[in-house]
C-alpha cells in the first residue's frame, strides 16, 4: 500500500511522465511541437538580447567619441576616459567593460557611425572579431558572409584566421574582388567556388606526417562540417568513393558533391604531391561521365576539382586547352596561412600569370 501511495504522490507531481503516450496517439506530435514553438522562442529571446547588447554598445561608443572630440581630441585624454570609464562602470556593471572592450565599442561606432548599418542577425561577439579585420572590403565580405552562410561566431574566427576573402580575392579579377566585398562569396559560375588554397588545418595532420590519400579522405569524412565550411555555402554532400563502370572497368571519385545555386555535382580526388597533366586527364573523364549519364535535365555541367599538395601551372593549362568542361586544380594546406604565406602565394600567382601572358604572346607571333 505505501508503495502505492508513493507512485500516486509521484504521478500527480509530474502527470506527464506516468503517461502512456501508445494511448495517445497526437502526445507525441503535440510534444514535439510544443518543443518547437519553444525552442523558436529562445533563439528570438537571445536575438533580441544579443540585438539590445549590440545597440548599448554602440551608443556607449557614441558618447566615448563624443566626450573625446569635447576634450580636444588629445589622445592622452582619451586614454585616461577609457580608464576612468573601465574603473568606474566594471565596479558597477561587472566585468564586460574593461578598457580592451570599452576601446572596441569606441571603434563600433567610428567603423559603423549609422546604428541601421549594423546587422541584427549578428551579435556583439560577431562585431568583436569583424572589427579586428583592417580592411573595410574584407570586413564587408566577411560580414555579408556571416549573416548569409548564418556562421557562427567560432566560424566567423576561423574564415578570418584562414584569410577567406584573401584566398578568394586571389583568383579574381578587380570587378570580382568588388563584388566579393559587397555580395559576399554568392556562387554564379564555376569559379566562383574557387579558392586556392585551401585550408585543410582541422583535420589535424601536418605535413611532415606519413600519410596516403585514403588517410587525408577519412580525416576531411571525421570532420565534415568544418570542411562543407571551407568549401563554402550551398554544397551537400552525396558520397565518397562513388563508383561508375565504364564498359567493364570501375572507376572511383574520392569525394562527389551537389551545389544547389549551381545545379551541379562537384566532384573532387584527392592527391598528395603535385597534381599531374594525368590526373587532369583523369578528372576530365570522371566529369565527362557525370555529364553524360548522372547530370539531369535542367542542371549544370559537373565541376572537377583536383586538390593536391602543389600544381603545375603552366602543364595543367597546356591539358585544359580546348576543352568545354570545367576543371580546376588548387593546393591545399594543413596549417592556417600566415601573412607571409600569403605575400608568397600572391607573389607565386602573379608570376605565373606573367609567364602565361608572354607564353600566350609568343604564341601568337608565331
Amino acid at each position: 500500500m505505501k508503495s502505492r501511495k508513493g507512485s500516486t504522490q509521484e504521478s500527480d507531481e509530474n502527470p506527464l511522465v506516468s503517461v502512456n503516450t501508445a494511448l495517445l496517439p497526437t502526445a507525441t506530435e503535440t510534444i514535439s511541437r510544443i518543443r518547437e514553438i519553444l525552442t523558436k522562442a529562445r533563439h528570438q529571446a537571445l536575438q533580441t538580447v544579443d540585438a539590445i547588447a549590440l545597440r548599448a554598445n554602440w551608443e556607449i561608443g557614441r558618447e566615448i567619441v563624443e566626450e573625446e572630440q569635447r576634450g580636444k581630441g588629445r589622445a592622452e585624454y582619451g586614454a585616461h576616459l577609457i580608464v576612468a570609464l573601465s574603473k568606474n562602470l566594471t565596479a558597477e556593471f561587472g566585468a564586460g567593460y574593461k578598457e580592451r572592450n570599452l576601446a572596441y565599442m569606441r571603434q563600433l561606432y567610428q567603423v559603423y557611425p549609422n546604428l541601421h548599418a549594423l546587422r541584427a542577425e549578428l551579435s556583439w561577439t560577431h562585431y568583436r572579431l569583424l572589427l579586428r579585420v583592417n580592411t573595410p572590403e574584407a570586413r564587408a565580405f566577411y560580414e555579408t558572409e556571416a549573416v548569409r552562410a548564418h556562421w557562427s561566431t567560432r566560424e566567423l574566427e576561423r574564415q578570418i584566421h584562414s584569410s577567406l576573402y584573401e584566398r578568394y580575392a586571389l583568383s579574381r579579377d578587380k570587378e570580382g574582388v568588388l563584388r566579393l566585398a559587397s555580395q559576399g562569396a554568392e556562387a554564379t559560375i564555376p569559379e566562383d567556388i574557387l579558392r586556392d588554397p585551401f585550408i585543410l588545418e582541422f583535420t589535424g595532420l601536418k605535413h611532415t606526417d606519413n600519410f596516403d590519400e585514403k588517410t587525408l579522405e577519412d580525416a576531411i569524412l571525421d570532420r565534415l562540417q568544418d570542411f562543407l565550411l571551407e568549401l563554402g555555402t550551398d554544397f551537400c554532400f552525396v558520397g565518397r568513393q562513388k563508383r561508375h563502370l565504364v564498359e567493364d572497368e570501375w572507376y572511383k571519385v574520392d569525394l562527389v558533391f551537389y551545389h544547389r545555386l549551381l545545379r551541379c555535382f562537384v566532384l573532387i580526388d584527392l592527391k598528395m604531391g603535385k597534381i599531374t597533366p594525368q590526373d587532369v586527364g583523369q578528372m576530365l573523364s570522371y566529369v565527362g561521365y557525370y555529364e553524360q549519364e548522372e547530370t539531369r535535365e535542367g542542371e549544370g555541367p559537373p565541376i572537377g576539382i583536383l586538390l593536391g599538395a602543389d600544381k603545375n601551372e603552366t602543364a595543367i593549362r597546356y591539358t585544359l586547352t580546348g576543352n568545354a568542361q570545367k576543371v580546376f586544380a588548387a593546393r591545399y594546406q594543413l596549417h592556417l596561412p600566415s601573412e607571409d604565406d600569403l605575400r608568397k602565394q600572391v607573389n607565386h600567382i602573379r608570376e605565373d600569370f606573367l609567364l602565361e601572358q608572354h607564353l600566350d604572346e609568343d604564341s601568337a607571333n608565331e
